[in-house]
């Protein structure tokens, strides 16, 4: 299965995110993926964490859902669309586009070709970090999720993949990549906006250990690069076979990675190395 990882460096327009996710997608197209997967915050990266409840929207309507809808029906393509402010309340009145309440899930949905959403996965972990000089608190704007999601890709190689979704922080608690093993998945999707300093030392080998405990391929779109709140984040969008091999990156800027995931190379990973038969603990 041909898939594309989506890097960018969005800033604190909606429109002009938009229109760059709409080329980016385009070029995945063009390419033959079949999943496209765009990053964490695609649509938006404020100035302040609080602007993200200013375009916050109900599940199931609203134009960033409606983009990622056309976006998916237009271009024949699974579109994982990163993450997105959902609120579970209204617009407020007035026509502000303000939501009532002063938090919001940050929703990775997927779209299939017909332009349907078939998956919503709430991130579960709220990044908090602060070194002295840069700091962090997810969880002053957000409403964690609690529960694993995944879904299941007919692809046009015949094979139907399990596919569990992620975002960003939630790839530091293996637990929840090791539930999606135990039902089964295929591939782990992981939607980021990674830190500069966070992703410099350990962006790669997290997602290369994901791969690798679990058997499994990884996907990671990023952001990458310095946006226009002057927030750097580290970029280097790949994807990685069940050995942990790298299979393709993108370092910093705009860009798709292209890969062709081989089915029978993750067969063959998991029969030469059985570890998730040998598994004894957290089976039930």
């Amino acid at each position: 299965m041909k898939i594309a990882v989506i890097q960018m460096v969005s800033g604190s327009d909606v429109q002009v995110n938009l229109q760059h996710a709409r080329g980016l997608l385009e070029a995945a197209a063009n390419q033959g993926a079949e999943l496209a997967v765009l990053p964490e915050y695609f649509c938006l990266m404020g100035q302040t964490d609080a602007d993200k409840l200013a375009i916050g929207e109900p599940f199931g309507r609203g134009p960033l859902q409606k983009f990622l809808s056309s976006s998916a029906r237009d271009l024949g393509l699974w579109v994982v669309g990163g993450t997105l402010p959902l609120t579970d309340g209204s617009p407020s009145e007035g026509g502000t586009g303000k939501v009532a309440s002063d938090r919001v899930s940050n929703s990775s949905l997927v779209f299939s070709p017909d332009g349907n959403c078939v998956a919503r996965y709430n991130k579960i972990h709220l990044f908090r970090f602060d070194n002295g000089r840069e700091r962090y608190d997810e969880s002053l704007v957000l409403t964690a999720g609690q529960d694993p999601v995944f879904f299941d890709l007919p692809s046009q190689d015949g094979h139907t993949w399990r596919i569990g979704l992620s975002v960003c922080y939630d790839l530091r608690f293996a637990e929840l990549y090791r539930a999606y093993a135990h039902a089964g998945a295929h591939l782990l999707l992981v939607p980021s906006a990674f830190t500069y300093t966070t992703g410099h030392d350990h962006w790669e080998v997290l997602l290369r250990a994901r791969a690798i405990e679990n058997l499994a391929f990884v996907a990671a779109a990023a952001q990458g690069g310095l946006h226009d709140n002057q927030r750097r984040t580290w970029g280097h969008a790949m994807t990685i076979d069940p050995w942990g091999k790298l299979l393709g990156q993108l370092d910093t800027g705009e860009g798709v990675v292209v890969t062709d995931l081989d089915f029978a190379n993750l067969m063959a990973c998991r029969n030469r190395l059985p570890a998730l038969q040998h598994r004894v603990l957290g089976l039930n």
